[in-house]
């Protein structure tokens, strides 16, 4: 249901952002863009767990979460530098 919902927010935040030209919004539309992809890879090791008994799949999941979370991270952080 989450990335469903989270999708179509997020394209019409994008949207919206782009035709009141705010920077705010398009940068809400961008976080919830990334937390469709975080959901995504946390219901495919969640679901390799369960369905296949994959005790390792959530684990690999959060790890391929880092990078994401750690570069979304490093931007914010240059962007409160200006």
């Amino acid at each position: 249901l989450s990335l469903a919902i989270m999708g179509w927010l997020g394209v019409a935040k994008r949207r919206i952002a782009k035709a009141i030209k705010s920077s705010a919004l398009m940068a809400d539309a961008a976080e919830t863009i990334i937390c469709i992809y975080l959901s995504g890879i946390l219901l495919i090791g969640l679901g390799a767990n369960t369905l296949w008994g994959w005790w390792w799949a959530d684990p690999i999941a959060a790890l391929v979460m880092v990078p994401i979370i750690a570069k979304e991270g490093m931007e914010a952080w240059e962007e409160s530098q200006k």
